[in-house]
Order: structure tokens, then C-alpha cells, then sequence
């Protein structure tokens, strides 16, 4: 039997005491409200696995996709983490 291997070549040089740029950095810290967003509606989600739901886990997910889909609107429309107008 003969192996078929793939050869591909590195997408970045391997440095493994490279540290994240800034401009990574920045990268990161704007899509961090998604992140917290995604991490919120797993948790609610997660919460549920083993039983029916109630009326309160029903309320916690439904306000966790709220917040998603606001954080994915915000990113989109490049206002992540900016407040403006009324607070």
C-alpha cells in the first residue's frame, strides 16, 4: 500500500516565541465583545443539555442571541466597543 502525503508549506514562519503584533492585538480586542457574546450563549446553552429547559433558561438564551446578534451588528458597522449618542 503506498501513502499519499501532502506537502504544504507553512503559513507563517514557525517562531515559537514570536510575540502578537499590535495590529493583532487590536484585531483581538475588537472582536472581543463577539467572543463574550458567543461564549455568553453557549453557556446558556450548555446549561440546558440535560434537562428541559425552564422559563428562566428560555429568557438567559434569549437574551444571549440578542446580545450576539448586537455584537455582530456592532462589528459589522465597525462600532465594537465605541459609545455614542445616548448610553
Amino acid at each position: 500500500m503506498e501513502h499519499i502525503v501532502t506537502v504544504q508549506e507553512a503559513v507563517t514562519a514557525f517562531a515559537p516565541d514570536r510575540e502578537p503584533t499590535d495590529a493583532e492585538l487590536d484585531a483581538i480586542e475588537r472582536e472581543m465583545p463577539l467572543i463574550r457574546a458567543e461564549m455568553e450563549l453557549l453557556d446558556a446553552q450548555i446549561i440546558t443539555i440535560d434537562r428541559i429547559p425552564s422559563e428562566l433558561d428560555e429568557r438567559r438564551i434569549r437574551r444571549a442571541r440578542r446580545r450576539l446578534l448586537a455584537a455582530h451588528r456592532d462589528q459589522v458597522n465597525g462600532s465594537a466597543g465605541e459609545t455614542g449618542g445616548v448610553a
